[in-house]
């Protein structure tokens, strides 16, 4: 018989994206088979490489501060997420946020992938596309 586990998001991880991640509900932790979900926290000025999550939905819900998400084929999209606001990215979709600051911003982060990192794909060709 499975088992329901509790966690605490202490202990961090370093993610392909360039953010540090408290880990939570994963494959590699709790032995999930179809979901990852985890807290990130953004610092200001904070920025992910540019990527995009093979095959897997990922949806987040921004527990405080803003950020701002460039998405799409060449990034030519942009999306402002506040405190409150849930964001849902299909799969396969390319996308870049960071945190414009002045504070940090934290986030619920969850995907369809039960692996932390197994489907982050990055991609260095668009990261030109977004204002440093």
């Amino acid at each position: 018989m499975k088992e329901c586990r509790k966690l605490r998001p202490t202990d961090t991880y370093d993610g392909k994206q360039g953010f540090t991640y408290n880990a939570g509900i994963a494959a590699e932790t709790v032995g999930s088979t179809g979901i990852c979900m985890h807290l990130l926290t953004i610092p200001p000025g904070g920025r992910a490489k540019a990527h995009k999550h093979a095959t897997h939905e990922t949806a987040i819900y921004m527990l405080d501060g803003v950020t701002v998400m460039y998405w799409g084929d060449r990034l030519q999209h942009r999306v402002e997420v506040a405190a409150g606001d849930l964001l849902y990215i299909p799969a396969d979709t390319p996308h870049l946020p960071f945190n414009p600051g002045p504070g940090t911003a934290t986030a619920v982060i969850s995907r369809t992938d039960p692996n932390e990192q197994e489907s982050v794909i990055l991609l260095p060709e668009l990261e030109g596309l977004v204002p440093a």
